[in-house]
């Protein structure tokens, strides 16, 4: 097998190749044209906008059928204030769900990675940086807002400063949700307070160096990024403890 790590292969042109078994990730497909594929077997994870199979933009259909599986998402879309107290307490909910299946298994399988994806314990550690990040950072305006605990998105690059990198910790779980229920309380009691004028309000910059970068930002798009990053996150967590407890059993 070929890897091809952090490489830029942006405008090439692909003919005749064989891609069974690979594997891709965190890869980026904008302006892309697939003619002439046989996809068998294929799972396919990720944003999708403005993707056409065979003259169809599947999107809106595949949104449509997850709405109709889970319709706990259609909160996930919040327009105003109330909208976005009404999605945090689904997060709530639905984490502290998934937490009640992780405790019934053995907690060395909550630092096993299932498909080289993060670990459930690692996946707590990177909503503590999220949390950090967007809404102490970002909105609050802490200048280190940074648990050490917290991991930071592999996409990263390593000379950001100031943000945490112990890839290598291993906290127990009761650690780890000693630091979130922290953070979750200062979420919710930010949107508690929110209103619908602050939403559409810009934040002030934090000039100290960080995590993101020194710049306003929309209240809207930083608390959107927090409740996008529980949502998902979970349901890539609650996917690998399938896994973790047939394993178990």
């Amino acid at each position: 097998m070929t890897d091809h790590l952090r490489t830029d292969l942006s405008n090439s042109r692909f003919e005749e190749v064989d891609f069974s078994g690979s594997r891709f990730r965190n890869v980026y497909f904008q302006d892309t044209v697939i003619r002439g594929a046989w996809l068998q077997r294929v799972e396919i994870d990720g944003h999708l906008d403005g993707v056409t199979v065979n003259g169809v933009d599947v999107g809106p259909l595949i949104e449509a059928e997850l709405d109709r599986r889970d319709p706990d998402r259609t909160l996930l879309r919040p327009t105003d204030a109330e909208g976005f107290r009404r999605a945090w307490e689904v997060v709530v909910r639905r984490w502290d769900a998934a937490v009640q299946r992780a405790r019934a298994l053995p907690e060395d399988l909550l630092h096993e990675r299932v498909d080289d994806e993060w670990s459930f314990i690692e996946t707590l550690r990177h909503l503590v940086l999220a949390t950090d990040a967007w809404v102490l950072r970002a909105v609050l305006g802490d200048p280190a807002p940074y648990h050490p605990l917290g991991l930071v998105h592999t996409e990263m690059p390593a000379d950001t400063p100031a943000v945490p990198r112990d890839t290598g910790a291993r906290p127990s779980l009761d650690e780890i949700l000693a630091v979130r229920t922290q953070r979750m309380a200062t979420v919710a009691r930010v949107l508690h307070e929110l209103t619908d004028e602050q939403l559409d309000e810009m934040t002030q910059p934090v000039l100290e160096p960080g995590y993101p970068t020194s710049e306003s930002f929309p209240v809207r798009r930083c608390l959107s990024t927090v409740v996008k990053e529980e949502w998902l996150h979970r349901e890539y967590a609650e996917r690998d403890l399938a896994h973790l407890e047939r394993q178990s059993a």
